[in-house]
């Protein structure tokens, strides 16, 4: 039977390799980065949940093989939605 931790006791999930290095909360933060960056996210293309990061800021969905950039951890940042946003009421006008 498999050991049963407390959350207190057990390893930052993905950053649990650096061991005891670099401080609890340093190891937290990129345990979420991580996570985030992991997930399946929509393809803006075929709006399939196929893509994933090639490197950094490079999106690819293995569906329709659309290529694209966007931010280092997620294909979308705040900020370029609000761009978005911005072009597409400028060409409603």
């Amino acid at each position: 039977m498999a050991k049963k931790y407390t959350k207190k006791g057990r390893k930052s999930r993905s950053a649990g390799r650096f061991g005891a290095r670099y401080g609890r909360k340093i190891r937290k933060l990129v345990a979420d980065v991580e996570e985030q960056m992991r997930a399946p996210y929509n393809c803006p293309s075929c709006n399939k949940q196929f893509v994933s990061r090639v490197g950094t800021g490079i999106w690819k969905c293995s569906k329709c093989g659309l290529i694209f950039t966007g931010g280092a951890y997620v294909p979308t940042t705040p900020v370029g939605e609000s761009v978005f946003k911005a072009i597409k009421r400028s060409q409603d006008e």
